[in-house]
Formats: C-alpha cells, sequence, structure tokens
C-alpha cells in the first residue's frame, strides 16, 4: 500500500508540472459597457488555470455561468448595501436566499465565501460604513445559518491595508489604525469564531504612485531594491513588508493563527507613468512565479490565496481614483492578451475564445473637416469623452503619443463603439465620418467594441461612469491641441 501511495502522489505531482500552474486566483469585475459573456469568461478561467474567482456583486450571469464550473466563488456584497443588511435580519436573509442558496441549489455554483463590503474604513469614506459593517456581518452570517450554509459558506470583510501601520516604520511595528482598531478586532474575532478568514488587498502600485519618494524596485519582486532590514529579517519587496505588518499586527493582539488571503493585489497598464504594459508584466509575473512556487512571506512561509487584480478591463469603472483604475486587467476587455506571462512550466496565457465584435469600422475626423470654429470641435469632443472611455488619451497614456487630429478621432471612434456603431453616433458637427481603415497607432490601439446583439445580452450602465474633473481634462488638453495643431 506504501508503494501504491508513493506512486500515486508522484503521478499527481508530475501531472501537476505538466498542466503547469492550478490554483490561481482572481477578480472578475463587470464594470462595463461591453462586457464579455459569462460563459467566455469562465471558460477564459478556466483555460488559464484559474480555480478561485472574487465577484464584487452578486451579478445573476457570472454566477449562473460559474455554476458546475469547478471554480470557488466568493461572492460580494457592495458598501452601498452594508445599512441595509445592518439594520435587517429579514434582508440579509433573503439577500442569502437569492443571492447563494439559489445559486448553489439550482446551478451548483460553489459559493465558499461571501465579502461584506470592500474596503468599508478608507480613510476617504470618513467613516461611512464603521456602523454598519460589523451588523452586516453578524446579520449575513445567523442568514448563512439559518439557510443551512454556515459550514459551507463563510464570511470575510475585505480590507484595505491602510487599516494598519507601523510606528517603527518596520513591519515588526505593526498593529491597526488607532481610530479603527477596536472596531476592527470586534470583525477579526467574529470572523475566526465562525471559521471565516480575512481578506487584506495590497497594492504596491499605489504606494509607488502616490508617493514620488518611494523607491520604484521596491515595489517589484526581482531582489533589486535596497533591502529593509527588520531585525533578524530581510525585506527586498513591499509586498512581503505590507503582508508582514499586518501579521505582526495580528499578533499583537492575540490573532497570530488569523488565516489570511489577498483579495486585490496586481499593477495596472495605462494612464499613469507607471502604469505600463513593462512594469505590469514584470510585476504580474514576479507575482505568479512566489504563488507557482509556493511562497510566503518571511514571517508567513505557508503561502496565501492570492486573487490577482484583475482579470479583464473595466471601461465603466469609476475614475476617481485615478484614470488607471480602468486598465487593471491581464486581459483587455474583448479578453485579448495584454501581454505574455508564464504560468509555470512554459504554460502562456490563452484568450478568450468565441468572441463577436461589431463591424470593422471606425469613426474618425474627417480629413476634410474644418476647424474655423474650435468651440464646435471642443463640445464633440467633450460630448464624446462624457459618455464613452477617453483614459487613454491622457498624459502618459498610451495614446498620449497621438496629434491632435487623432486625439480627436479617439474620442469620436470611443463614444461610436460605446453606441453600438449607430448610424447617429458619427455625426459630430459634420467632422467625423466612418472608415474602415484601421487608425490605431501603436502602441494606441482604436477600439471595436463585443456585438452585444449577437452575443444576445441585455446591457445595463451602458453609459460609462466618467469621472467628471478627469473628462474636463482631458477635454481641454484636446481642445488646446487642436486648436494651436489644426490648420
Amino acid at each position: 500500500m506504501g508503494g501504491f501511495r508513493l506512486f500515486w502522489l508522484l503521478f499527481v505531482w508530475v501531472l501537476g508540472i505538466e498542466r503547469g500552474v492550478s490554483g490561481l486566483a482572481c477578480n472578475w469585475g463587470l464594470q462595463s459597457t461591453h462586457p464579455l459573456p459569462p460563459n467566455i469568461v469562465v471558460k477564459l478561467l478556466k483555460d488559464n488555470g484559474f480555480d478561485k474567482v472574487k465577484l464584487f456583486e452578486a451579478d445573476p450571469g457570472a454566477l449562473k455561468a460559474l455554476g458546475k464550473s469547478g471554480i470557488q466563488v466568493m461572492v460580494g456584497i457592495p458598501n452601498d448595501m452594508l445599512a441595509s443588511l445592518a439594520g435587517s435580519a429579514g434582508n440579509a436573509e433573503a439577500w442569502v436566499q437569492q443571492n447563494v442558496s439559489n445559486y448553489i441549489s439550482k446551478y451548483g455554483t460553489d459559493i465558499r465565501f461571501v465579502a461584506i463590503g470592500n474596503e468599508p474604513f478608507l480613510h476617504s469614506y470618513k467613516d461611512m460604513f464603521t456602523q454598519t459593517t460589523l451588523p452586516a456581518l453578524q446579520n449575513i452570517q445567523a442568514a448563512l445559518g439559518k439557510a443551512g450554509l454556515g459550514k459551507k459558506v463563510k464570511t470575510t470583510v475585505p480590507l484595505n491595508a491602510d487599516v494598519y501601520q507601523t510606528d517603527s516604520g518596520l513591519p515588526s511595528g505593526g498593529d491597526f489604525r488607532p481610530d479603527i482598531r477596536d472596531l476592527v478586532l470586534k470583525i477579526i474575532k467574529f470572523i475566526q469564531d465562525n471559521g471565516g478568514i480575512l481578506t487584506i488587498n495590497i497594492y504596491p502600485f499605489l504606494s509607488l504612485q502616490a508617493d514620488p519618494n518611494f523607491p520604484k524596485e521596491f515595489a517589484f519582486f526581482d531582489n533589486k531594491a535596497n533591502p529593509v532590514v527588520d531585525g533578524p529579517i530581510v525585506y527586498t519587496n513591499v509586498y512581503d513588508a505590507n503582508f508582514d505588518t499586518l501579521i505582526s499586527a495580528l499578533e499583537k493582539n492575540g490573532f497570530g493563527q488569523m488565516p489570511v488571503v489577498i483579495g486585490e493585489v496586481g499593477w495596472p497598464t495605462d494612464c499613469d507613468p507607471n502604469a505600463n504594459i513593462d512594469n505590469a508584466r514584470r510585476f504580474n509575473q514576479g507575482l505568479l512565479d512566489r504563488i507557482i512556487k509556493g511562497q510566503g512571506t518571511p514571517k508567513r512561509r505557508a503561502p496565501p490565496d492570492v486573487y490577482i487584480f484583475s482579470l479583464i478591463d473595466e471601461d465603466n469603472k469609476s475614475v476617481e481614483p485615478g484614470n488607471f483604475e480602468r486598465h487593471w486587467g491581464i486581459f483587455n476587455y474583448d479578453g485579448s492578451i495584454k501581454y505574455p506571462l508564464d504560468l509555470g512550466k512554459g504554460k502562456a496565457l490563452t484568450q478568450a475564445k468565441g468572441v463577436k465584435y461589431l463591424a470593422r469600422q471606425w469613426c474618425v475626423l474627417s480629413p476634410s473637416a474644418g476647424v474655423s470654429d474650435p468651440n464646435a470641435l471642443a463640445q464633440s469632443i467633450s460630448q464624446a469623452c462624457q459618455y464613452a472611455d477617453c483614459t487613454s488619451i491622457g498624459p502618459g497614456s498610451s495614446c498620449s503619443n497621438l496629434d491632435p487630429q487623432r486625439n480627436a478621432s479617439y474620442a469620436f471612434n470611443m463614444y461610436y463603439q460605446t453606441m453600438d456603431q449607430r448610424k447617429d453616433a458619427c455625426s459630430f458637427n459634420n467632422l467625423s465620418m466612418v472608415t474602415t481603415v484601421d487608425p490605431s497607432q501603436p502602441p494606441c490601439r482604436f477600439e471595436i467594441m463585443i456585438d452585444i446583439g449577437k452575443h444576445e445580452l441585455s446591457v445595463s450602465n451602458k453609459v460609462p461612469a466618467a469621472g467628471f474633473g478627469s473628462l474636463l481634462l482631458v477635454s481641454l488638453m484636446l481642445v488646446l491641441g487642436l486648436a494651436n495643431g489644426v490648420h
């Protein structure tokens, strides 16, 4: 029996090597004007070895498509629902019945966790959710128990890394933020008592983006940074240092064995000087290499589950934190590959299959367009960027190399595509025309959107949630460039 067991273990080990890495996890965001059909996304996940996924909301299409897929699901509850769930046990029971029990029983969806809110204690929220997060957690946990799911489905609260800090500047000095320390400890104890996990979001990119003095190499994993020495431990990247600051905070407060997962970590590819393909590939490949090797941190050698942020770009996501928010995906909006990644033993990324597109045509600034009235042109560009994603033509972005004419064309085309290439969507005061000649100028890509009709999907929130400040800035830059550069 011992010989057979050894043979079987070796067989499984070899099989794992042949297939490359298994057990990857990621976030599947749904804030898109033209989302990939859920069944195509699930196939994309499976083709690339993802067996865990986190949803920020209980999207019916996604939860149905994940049924019997072999993918474990963490389903989120948005912050704006916390008050309702905190104030009524009945509301929590109804939510669990509709969004958990229903999909488990009818579709075989393997829901393992419910995430209560998302980073509810961010400084920028100014205590908006401090009174509702714990009661909502308690009510959802009770509702899961009442539904007979308490042992199968666990709860968590995804927290941003700003809930802890270190006065010494070293990971060993970690403790929770004084203003929310008592509340966070109550939440952690409740989750631990009910067999749940602590979820933390770590963003080395944001550390770099927020502080001009942050040492860039410390954001990556390839040991090129000047190390940070904390007693006997040497840190060569901020990911390890950040995570171990949390572990120190947990140890200080009697929760040294609390299970922790990384709920979000990744790198965007556009709309910031540090957000580009090279940096994203460097960071995410380093992250994948750690996952493949089963590498933990100096204080926690066992590797946590790591949910990569994000699977695909979202052109309808809020840009309030920055225009880069729409460009976190390792895949483009349509599931095409942005950059190569090695998933282990030479296994490469696989792009989405079966995607159907609108006609191969674009809306551009007409060569014969007169610009004697710059205000009319400015209004047209402003209209386009109000209803479509123009983030890639901002300073330092992938399309910032365009001349003023192509800038206008980019704005016109994004509107035209967002509006499903409607005939009246390319009529900007007689300044535009439809062309079948691809105006893309690498690295700037003029998109053609997914054909929602061909995929027989209905789309809600068709108009992007554009940030007024960033759009106004983009529009003004375009106007100034065009007024001075087009003759």
